[in-house]
């Protein structure tokens, strides 16, 4: 695991992440980290690609 961060390390973090944020707010911002690194692959693979309006 990278930094030295077990799975069961991952698990107890995530909890404590899901009791302070809810689970309504937690997939919100799973979702846009996933746009965001997506949004940068994107980019780094084609960066003269016209840009998609949202």
């Amino acid at each position: 695991m990278p930094f030295g961060i077990g799975l069961m390390e991952l698990v107890v973090i995530f909890f404590i992440l899901l009791l302070i944020f809810g689970s309504k707010r937690l997939s919100g911002i799973g979702r846009g980290m996933g746009q965001a690194i997506r949004g940068f692959k994107s980019e780094v693979k084609d960066p003269d690609a016209p840009k998609e309006e949202a």
